[in-house]
């Protein structure tokens, strides 16, 4: 049995059982508590992803002096950094492999809502009407299309919060080194690539995307209220 095939029978037992409560909809649900079952599976992965981000970022003062001393010797440069790292017990790439464990789910998850591959008919199922497998361009503005401009408003809700979020956040960051400067301009932005490809993706590829990233969020915003509270905390202890 194909890893898809497995996902779709799992996916249509999740089906089965919230039947009694939301009917025919019962199949988007599932996508809905399917996507938030991985993602909490998957928590312990975005913790240490975050914890890893914050020790580069602890490191950032430090880099750009580094940075400025040794910018006409790229190899005093690399020493002086793998020095850095090494003194401070931080990895180069702290944060970024638990981030690239996640891909491949998040891929055959994708792959799953926007193929129906393995589920069957899941794509010929509907959400308050509209069939999961529509777009919103033969749709939005037909009867469900009120459908689609709710998916809609919630996925550029959720970006513009996190766009804000993360403006916020390079503000008080001490300054960015090369390519990390273009890219912490850049990934504020990056927030509303979810948008566009909810527009041109199957109405089950959107709904995954929509809780997927409102997850991403919620599980963002609450690890730095966490670490937040419990470095004050520990400055009152002190």
């Amino acid at each position: 049995m194909s890893v898809f095939a497995l996902l779709g029978t799992l996916l249509s037992w999740f089906a089965d059982c919230l039947a009694p409560l939301f009917g025919a909809s019962a199949t988007a649900a599932a996508i809905v508590l399917f996507t938030l079952c991985v993602r909490a599976a998957l928590h312990p992965l975005a913790r240490a992803a975050v914890r890893g981000e914050k020790a580069r970022a602890a490191l950032a003062p430090k880099m750009a002096e580094l940075n400025r001393r040794h910018k006409r010797d790229p190899e005093r440069l690399r020493r002086a950094m793998a020095e850095l790292y090494e003194k401070e017990s931080v990895s180069p790439v702290a944060g970024c492999l638990p981030t690239l464990v996640q891909l491949p789910v998040f891929f055959v998850m994708y792959h799953l809502f926007s193929t129906g591959s393995g589920a069957g008919d899941l794509l010929d199922h509907t959400l308050a009407g509209a069939p999961l497998g529509g777009r919103w361009g033969g749709h939005l503005a037909g009867p469900h299309g009120p459908v689609y401009l709710a998916l809609f408003a919630l996925i550029a809700a959720v970006a513009v919060w996190t766009s804000l979020r993360a403006r916020k956040a390079a503000a008080v960051q001490p300054a960015a080194v090369g390519v990390r400067a273009g890219a912490a301009k850049l990934l504020p932005l990056l927030s509303f690539g979810t948008l566009v490809t909810a527009a041109v993706v199957p109405l089950a590829a959107g709904l995954y995307l929509a809780t997927s990233t409102t997850w991403t969020a919620v599980e963002r915003a609450l690890i730095h209220r966490t670490g937040r509270e419990e470095r004050a905390k520990g400055g009152a202890v002190q």
